[in-house]
């Protein structure tokens, strides 16, 4: 059983508030928009860490991350890629593979958005943990926490700050 903390949209920020699930964590899922390597160095210090580049990363940080990472936490097949879209709605870049081989979780970052729903054309789990970080139009930050035991995925949290 792994316990992941999953989030988004850091912009360079992280906080006390955000080191407090990451130390309950086994494991930590960047969904893009580092910002810097300080971000993604402190969270390597204290737990695992799988992550993609944003839209606003550097050079640096694209060399660290993938575009995309596509892996298996227990018996779970994850995709992720920061601008992904949502059931119904893919982004044209990674429509492909979802249809021709769907993940059981794809995760995606970009809108500032929490959104968690199935999809039923594939079966697949889509995730977006909103944005942690200060930037942005979004009024509240949000991370998302869920276990994975073998192939079942339960307990899933909402976190949220005030901004």
């Amino acid at each position: 059983m792994k316990r992941i903390l999953l989030l988004s949209d850091t912009h360079n920020y992280i906080d006390k508030s955000i080191l407090k699930y990451i130390r309950k964590s086994d494991e930590v899922w960047h969904a893009g928009d580092i910002g810097n390597l300080q971000v993604t160095d402190t969270i390597k210090n204290l737990k695992p860490l799988r992550a993609v580049y944003g839209n606003i990363d550097n050079a640096e940080v694209r060399t660290e991350f993938p575009l995309q990472n596509r892996f298996m936490c227990e018996k779970v097949d994850v995709l992720m890629i920061h601008i992904g879209g949502y059931p119904g709605r893919y982004n044209p870049s990674i429509r492909p593979e979802i249809y021709s081989n769907p993940p059981r979780i794809f995760i995606s970052g970009h809108s500032h958005i929490l959104k968690v729903m199935n999809d039923k054309k594939t079966g697949l789990l889509h995730m977006n943990p909103g944005a942690v970080g200060k930037y942005g139009l979004h009024k509240v930050r949000t991370m998302l926490r869920f276990e994975i035991d073998g192939a079942k995925i339960e307990n899933l949290e909402v976190i949220e700050f005030k901004r």
